[in-house]
This record gives structure tokens, C-alpha cells and sequence, in this order.
């Protein structure tokens, strides 16, 4: 429930620009800073050899928000991914950035636009009326001076998560209550904050709603034990950010739990979410 994908049209988009975002070779150039990317991990081969590797039968592909692309490159983006699902024989499930769009399976949101919901609510109003996915993912990070590379990760990802799912269980919720929503890496770590409303006066068991769930991409054994515990297996569904980072220790974190959580994390708590 949680890879990403470049297209060739949009790898060649970010190729030919003078200005950041854009690509240098294997580098690519964000205005937040610079990374190396492997491309030979977006080519449509490469990426069903590695759903088969890790027994995956569908990944579902979205265009993180971090990426910061201009209305060109998401233009890029939607046109080439269409084509890539077309041609996985199903293995490929897309969601579109920012709003509806037909061909995708539901709508990729930063987490910094969920925390304001007022300019948001005709997208969230569509997305709902057509009983698709809404993905809510880290934008982008600021990062102090100083700071190690880890910082916008580990810190500047999660503050957003958590502030997006809080924004959607004290107010989006009640307004949208038939919308699917799903929070990237467990909403920020979202379920360690229930005790504190409780402390708070918040009556926690009103906040745990049947259409919000959570993924696991780079979460472990401790996080996921506290996951379960709060929401029950019933809300988490497996995703691993890859390729940006590695999808085994996730994927064997679950695996690890017995075949009744693989069972809902990987397919009965997906297919609800995709409908």
C-alpha cells in the first residue's frame, strides 16, 4: 500500500529541466537538497521481480509529495503511470496526486495540505462521492541548520503525520465519515498520543474510526505490537516505501506476528481499502 514509481515520461521530464526539481544522472536535485537514485528500481521489470521476490501480488504506486513536482511534471507523472498499469497484467494499482482523476484507485495528499482541511474539503468531498482511497504522505521536511541527514525522516515526516491524523480524528472524520483514509508510517507514530488525550480529557474509543487505518513502511516489531494493540489488526495495512528504503525488515516484522496478521495486514485490510 505504499511504493513509488517513476514513469519514463516523468524520469525524462525531471531530465530535461534547468531548475530544481530535476535530474542529473542518478542525482536527483530537490529544493530541499540533493539524493542518489537508482533508477534501474523504477523500470516496470524490476519492480513485478521485486512484488515476486517478497510474494507481493499488487502494489499500490503514488507520487510521494515530497518530490515538490510543478503541474508539468505531475501531467508527466499521471500520463506515464497509466501506462505502467496498464501494462503490469494488474500488478500495479496507481493513486493520482492531489485530486480524483479517472484511471487511479484514489488520491495521494501531503500531509501538510490535511492539516488544514477547509481548502481541501471539495477534493475530500469527490474522493468520497467516488468511494476511492485517500493516502496521506509526508511532504516536504524543513530541515534546521546543522541537522544530520536523518532529521527530516525521523523528525520533520513524522511532526506532519502526526498533525494531519489529529487534524482528521478531531474534525474530518464527522465531516466525511463514508472517506477511506490511509496515514503513511503509522500516522507519525499516532498510536503512543491516545493515552496522552485520554490525559487530556479526550475519550479515545471516539477517535477510533472504522474508515482510518494505518501503514507499516519502516516500522518494526515494538511499533507494530503497540499499533495492534491500540487499533486492533483490523486498521494496519502493510506498505513499505520502497524504493526508498527497504522493504524487508517491514516485511518480516509482520511475517513475524503469524499467518492470521499477514492474513488481514497484506490482504483483507488492503482489498477493504481499495473496495
Amino acid at each position: 500500500m505504499h511504493q513509488h514509481l517513476w514513469p519514463h515520461a516523468l524520469v525524462r521530464a525531471l531530465e530535461a529541466r534547468s531548475e530544481r526539481p530535476r535530474l542529473r544522472g542518478s542525482r536527483l536535485e530537490l529544493p530541499g537538497g540533493d539524493s542518489e537514485i537508482d533508477l534501474r528500481a523504477h523500470e516496470l521489470d524490476n519492480r513485478l521481480a521485486a512484488l515476486d521476490r517478497d510474494e507481493i501480488d499488487v502494489a499500490l504506486i503514488s507520487c510521494p509529495p515530497t518530490l515538490e513536482l510543478g503541474e508539468e511534471l505531475v501531467e508527466a507523472y499521471h500520463d506515464g503511470m497509466l501506462e505502467l498499469v496498464a501494462a503490469s497484467s494488474g500488478r500495479l494499482r496507481a493513486l493520482a496526486c492531489g485530486a480524483p482523476r479517472e484511471g487511479f484507485a484514489g488520491v495521494c495528499i501531503s500531509a501538510i495540505d490535511l492539516a488544514d482541511l477547509a481548502p481541501l474539503a471539495p477534493v475530500l468531498a469527490e474522493v468520497e462521492r467516488r468511494g476511492e482511497l485517500l493516502f496521506v504522505h509526508p511532504g516536504p521536511a524543513l530541515t534546521p541548520p546543522g541537522a544530520p541527514d536523518w532529521w527530516p525522516a525521523v523528525v520533520g515526516y513524522t511532526a506532519q503525520m502526526q498533525a494531519a491524523y489529529a487534524a482528521w480524528i478531531a474534525r474530518g472524520a464527522a465531516a466525511w465519515p463514508g472517506l477511506r483514509v490511509l496515514f503513511a508510517i503509522l500516522a507519525g507514530g499516532a498510536p503512543i498520543q491516545l493515552e496522552r488525550l485520554a490525559s487530556r480529557g479526550v475519550d479515545t474509543r471516539g477517535v477510533l474510526h472504522d474508515n482510518v487505518y494505518l501503514e507499516t513502511a519502516s516500522y518494526a516489531e515494538r511499533a507494530l505490537e503497540l499499533a495492534m494493540a491500540t487499533y486492533g489488526v483490523g486498521r494496519l495495512v502493510y506498505g513499505s516505501d520502497w524504493p526508498v528504503i527497504d522493504a524487508q525488515p517491514t516485511l518480516r516484522s509482520v511475517r513475524g506476528f503469524g499467518q492470521a496478521v499477514v492474513d488481514a495486514v497484506c490482504r483483507e485490510n488492503p482489498a477493504r481499502l481499495l473496495a
